[in-house]
């Protein structure tokens, strides 16, 4: 039976993605590199180190990953003020959650400076969470399953009993590998996308009540 969920982050409850876009295109513009929207989409949902270094291996720039990232997430910090909204439902679905005594976790491939600025503007303070992951504590990031076992290990759960929110391919991959069940949103990809997850809803505010009930 379901004793915990473990939420992604981007795409699930904030979306951050236009963002994190918007910053890591001004940042490679700072060393002449003129990247696009589109370079990016096939890299969302894997951690900003795949994210930054792919699409900087595509334009043919030597990218220094701790200062280039580092740069990005500081421009990413100042652009979302008063600007970074939460997706529909999903700050009273992890109150939900909590209300019916399950036990929650973020596990996002986000660093931990992503995580703080991204869950401050949207009114969701880590603390409203029983254990935060972020893509600095483990080894492997999506479509890897590890972030979501350590998520499950530290809310002291197995992660069958678990259920993972997840709106990317690589998140919906990782989340079944780990063991878990998964609710794929279409936030970010069509339905024929998430086909393999075991519920699918628009967003956290048409969730089926089934997610929460087994």
């Amino acid at each position: 039976m379901i004793q915990g969920v473990i939420f992604d982050m981007d795409g699930v409850l904030a979306d951050s993605e236009p963002f994190i876009c918007e910053a890591a295109i001004r940042m490679f513009a700072e060393h002449g590199v003129k990247a696009t929207p589109d370079d990016f989409l096939p890299w969302v949902g894997t951690g900003e180190n795949s994210y930054l270094g792919n699409v900087a291996k595509q334009h043919g720039f030597a990218i220094d990953m701790e200062r280039d990232k580092a740069r990005t997430y500081q421009i990413y910090g100042d652009i979302v003020i008063d600007r970074l909204n939460e997706l529909p439902g999903a700050n009273s679905f992890v109150m939900k959650c909590r209300g019916a005594g399950l036990k929650t976790a973020l596990a996002t491939s986000s660093d931990k400076g992503k995580m703080i600025d991204t869950l401050r503007e949207i009114g969701l303070p880590s603390d409203s969470f029983d254990a935060t992951v972020n893509g600095l504590d483990v080894e492997r990031r999506k479509p890897h399953p590890d972030i979501f076992i350590e998520a499950a290990r530290r809310i002291g759960l197995p992660p069958k009993h678990c259920l993972v929110v997840e709106d990317s391919t690589s998140g919906l991959v990782a989340g079944l590998a780990a063991g878990c069940r998964v609710l794929g949103l279409c936030t970010t990809n069509v339905a024929e996308a998430m086909k393999d997850a075991d519920w699918i809803a628009a967003d956290l505010s048409e969730a089926p009540d089934s997610v929460l009930e087994w």
